[in-house]
């Protein structure tokens, strides 16, 4: 009797496992845990795990899942990643599954909704680790399944996400040759798969802007020095960075400040304001330039009338980069997969992905499986509380990951 080739045979176990990966995805959709507090979903993994016969590795930046699949004979080793967090949002989709949980973040009461999709993120790789544990024996090399905590971000005053696992040591003992990565994303159809070599998430710098002026009364401005006057003048001049200053022909970039808070009193001019806001660039040389005018802007302004002002990044997410080679090694497997039809060169995307911080120490690839109903028209976009999700994506999803994994085994880097 012939043997199945090893496409045929992982298209057909990842077939059989889709009523399971569905079920592990509701049953993870209806119990979300957000950053660095995803406790139980860890268990789930770690159980799933060691049924399959490996040996998870727990605890790891706080709730992390780590876990080797040795084939026994030699090749490379590959690391396979997904995120398993969700967001402090109300879910408003009306589906048997929905999330009703609630806890207190930053303070205040909030619904919690895996709004992003790291639920099928975490069901898919459930998936893939016992498609693939499932033809070991047909197998060379070594492959590092990560389920990682806080990929949306540690809570205040904590570390987390990929930078906190590469810290403890999740890229050795071994060290992966190459990682691949997925995220399921809203206005691409069920069935189709997007991609981009190079520059494919931007990075993200937090930024906090402090102004401070002199109180008085609101009925006698001349007293004082008004801040939020002089914040007002800093947004409208910080427009003009990425509108006249920057050449956005070679690079896009977003420069949005999300937050203003100053005063207490309709009457009292206060002493200070607070400004958040994001920085997204995708070079590194127009990041530090932007950076570098927004602090002349904000200080120049903040000088013209009178006050003072200081400019602080952090919370800085670099660049997901997709490694050129790897890219072109492996988008045959996905248009094997998907049919070539169903592969599409995507957009650059102004969101992050902490994906980027392993990409900053071994070649990474990281693409994009299409959730919305074809023909549904508009979709809620990911963190809506309307986000949704075609559960027809997951197969594709379970497919897609292993085969990225058994090709790559199989023939190298390229």
């Amino acid at each position: 009797m012939v043997q199945p080739s090893l496409f045929d045979e992982v298209a057909r176990c990842a077939r059989a496992l889709e009523p399971a990966v569905i079920a592990w995805r509701r049953d993870l959709h209806q119990h979300p845990e957000l950053s660095n507090r995803e406790t139980r979903t860890a268990a789930m993994v770690a159980s799933h795990l060691a049924h399959l016969g490996l040996q998870p590795q727990t605890q790891v930046a706080y709730t992390g899942v780590v876990a080797l699949l040795d084939s026994g004979r030699p090749g490379p080793v590959v690391a396979l990643r997904a995120d398993m967090d969700a967001l402090p949002v109300a879910e408003e989709v009306d589906v048997p599954f929905a999330s009703r949980a609630r806890t207190t973040f930053n303070g205040q009461e909030v619904g919690v909704m895996h709004a992003c999709g790291h639920d099928c993120h975490v069901a898919i790789l459930m998936g893939v680790a016992e498609l693939l544990s499932g033809l070991r024996d047909r197998l060379r090399g070594k492959i590092k399944f990560i389920f990682q905590p806080a990929e949306e971000g540690p809570p205040p005053g904590e570390e987390g996400g990929a930078a906190l696992m590469i810290k403890q040591g999740v890229l050795e003992n071994p060290r992966p040759e190459a990682i691949f990565g997925l995220h399921v994303f809203a206005g691409i159809d069920a069935g189709k798969i997007a991609y981009r070599p190079g520059p494919a998430l931007a990075s993200a710098d937090r930024l906090r802007i402090v102004v401070r002026g002199a109180q008085t009364h609101g009925a006698l401005p001349w007293r004082g020095v008004d801040p939020i006057v002089t914040s007002s003048q800093m947004v409208m001049a910080l427009q003009t960075i990425v509108s006249r200053q920057v050449d956005v022909s070679l690079e896009p970039a977003v420069l949005s400040i999300g937050s203003i808070h100053g005063g207490v009193r309709d009457n009292i001019i206060p002493d200070q304001v607070e400004m958040l806001g994001t920085l997204r660039t995708f070079d590194e040389a127009m990041r530090r330039d932007i950076q570098q005018r927004i602090r002349t802007v904000v200080e120049h302004t903040a000088h013209s009338m009178g006050a003072s002002a200081e400019v602080y990044f952090d919370n800085a997410y670099p660049v997901t980069r997709n490694d050129e080679p790897l890219t072109a090694h492996m988008l045959p497997t996905l248009k094997k997969v998907a049919g070539a039809h169903n592969v599409l060169l995507g957009q650059k995307i102004t969101g992050y992905e902490d994906f980027s911080y392993y990409q900053q120490h071994i070649p990474g690839f990281f693409y994009f499986i299409g959730i919305t109903p074809p023909g549904s028209g508009k979709a809620a976009p990911n963190h809506s509380p309307r986000f949704f999700v075609d559960e027809s994506a997951l197969r594709l999803g379970v497919q897609s990951l292993a085969q990225l994994a058994v090709d790559y085994l199989e023939s190298g880097p390229g």
